[in-house]
């Protein structure tokens, strides 16, 4: 459906394209979809920043999100997922834990080459690469909301049905695009050619580019 990340990222900026002029800020989630923000953010000259997020692994199945912890959050967890996966509280409160280390040594990184840009009062778009659980999405909206931008949408080339319903269902969301939501869906990575893992360096470099090209954006 996509050949890869920034082609998929142009597909959905021609679906946003109405909110183009509106002091956009597009806030990828790292890391794969700071790669598709990115072609969003320069097909509508907008502002680039990265939203962090870590979702919260299933026991014995790491690719399933149980929930989600963002930057400045609370975890969002559901619950009814997590009881089918056998998990207890113990394991809860670890995995938690070991997401908000991971995201306290991946910040120091990402904010030296892009200092935070805050979403209050403006137009807000965030993006991922796609939406399977829709887990991370719901921490990573529920995160920007607390920060009161003018509108919060959340965008995505391609998720389920059910995360695109969980997601439209979000008090803070104003609007939610997602260009495909296939009801064969079983994974984000079965709708890209080129899914290859996208690693710090290259999410450090784009927010180098961006900050580069707009340095006087507010922060």
């Amino acid at each position: 459906m996509f050949r890869d990340r920034t082609e998929a990222g142009q597909q959905l900026a021609a679906a946003l394209s109405a909110r183009r002029g509106t002091r956009l800020l597009v806030l990828g989630l790292p890391r794969g979809g700071v790669v598709v923000a990115a072609a969003v953010a320069r097909a509508l000259a907008g502002d680039l920043d990265v939203l962090l997020v870590k979702k919260l692994r299933a026991p014995g199945n790491p690719e399933l999100a149980i929930g989600a912890l963002s930057e400045d959050g609370e975890p969002f967890v559901n619950r009814d997922l997590f009881s089918l996966t056998g998990g207890d509280p113990r394991y809860l409160k670890t995995e938690i834990a070991e997401r908000r280390a991971e995201l306290d040594r991946q910040r120091p990184t990402y904010r030296a080459a892009r200092p935070r840009i805050l979403p209050a009062g403006r137009v807000v778009i965030v993006v991922d690469d796609g939406l399977a659980t829709g887990a991370t999405m719901i921490a990573a909206a529920q995160a920007t909301g607390l920060a009161r931008p003018r509108e919060l949408i959340v965008a995505a080339p391609v998720g389920s049905p059910e995360a695109v319903a969980a997601l439209e269902r979000l008090r803070e969301v104003n609007a939610v695009v997602c260009l495909h939501t296939p009801s064969w869906f079983s994974g984000v990575g079965q709708f890209y050619e080129d899914f290859s893992q996208v690693g710090d360096d290259a999410v450090v470099a784009l927010l180098r580019e961006f900050a580069c090209d707009r340095p006087d954006s507010p922060a």
